[in-house]
């Protein structure tokens, strides 16, 4: 399993001199299991992925993308970057866009077109080159995309919003952005995250700004060290950073974050993970 951040920011993006170690594109990772490739969001930073996925079709000789986009939720810094996704203009592109019910009153594909509409865009959906479908999955059941394993669970956040549990050849990932942490941890989200290998987690806010930021739908990097610690992950990878943050800001927060949960990192633009077959390790270096 192969993991590559492409934007890690929230709410909107903040390219400048002052976020250029951590990136300023919001929210994209992709992840590879075998053959098949997985996109969470569709953020700013889905031009970057787009880009180096062409560019790894044309140098191995490969056919037609395809690939299949779990989306978390759909506001708009979790979808802009879809409609400057190269590969969506090029016939033969196969594109899937999956999530699950929770806050729609209209389907992914409606929502979708709306972003890519007169006034707000000169391209309808309807025009593009690649062949586009859509998945709704069911909250708590086991889907087989490809090579992968996924499970959706319902969590909080204004609109509703979709974690996910990934997993492939023995080893797991949980993606879990614009989550709201209540006055106790959410069980649907430890036991979403229990056993993974990695855990991607909101921590918009310190806990000091959170009582000013309550309701608004996002976590802190405590609770994220909280639920990493009940789930029994491998590693915390904090994610969704404010747009107003720092370098030194989002550095500071990791090295607080590892007071709490040690294997614990802020995740950056162009953080690349690969998690082995659990079969291709030593005994000694296996996961428990």
């Amino acid at each position: 399993m192969e993991i590559r951040f492409w934007g890690v920011r929230g709410s909107v993006a903040s390219p400048g001199p002052d976020t250029a170690r951590v990136g300023g594109n919001t929210s994209c990772v992709s992840v590879q299991c075998g053959a098949t490739t997985l996109i969470l969001d569709a953020g700013t930073g889905l031009r970057g992925l787009g880009s180096s996925l062409l560019a790894q079709g044309a140098k191995s000789g490969g056919g037609p993308l395809e690939a299949t986009l779990l989306l978390s939720h759909v506001h708009w810094d979790h979808i802009q970057g879809l409609p400057f996704f190269t590969p969506l203009y090029i016939p033969g592109t196969r594109l899937t866009v999956a999530g699950t019910a929770s806050g729609r009153t209209r389907s992914l594909m409606a929502t979708l077109e709306t972003q890519m509409s007169a006034p707000h865009f000169p391209v309808r959906i309807a025009d593009v080159g690649a062949t586009l479908g859509t998945k709704n999955l069911v909250p708590g059941a086991v889907t087989r995309i490809g090579e992968a394993t996924v499970i959706a669970a319902e969590l909080d956040h204004p609109g509703g919003v979709t974690a996910y549990r990934i997993e492939h050849e023995g080893r797991v990932l949980v993606y879990a952005t614009d989550v709201e942490h209540g006055a106790t941890l959410d069980p649907r989200l430890v036991n979403l995250a229990r056993g993974a290998d990695a855990l991607i987690y909101d921590a918009q806010y310190t806990p000091e700004e959170y009582p000013q930021k309550r309701g608004w739908g996002h976590s802190t990097y405590a609770i994220g060290a909280e639920v990493a610690a009940a789930a029994g992950v491998g590693e915390l990878l904090l994610f969704h950073h404010d747009p107003t943050r720092t370098d030194e800001g989002v550095e500071a927060i990791e090295e607080r974050a590892r007071q709490l949960f040690a294997p614990t990192r802020a995740a950056r633009e162009g953080l690349a993970i690969d998690l082995p077959e659990v079969a291709d390790l030593a005994p000694d270096s296996r996961a428990a």
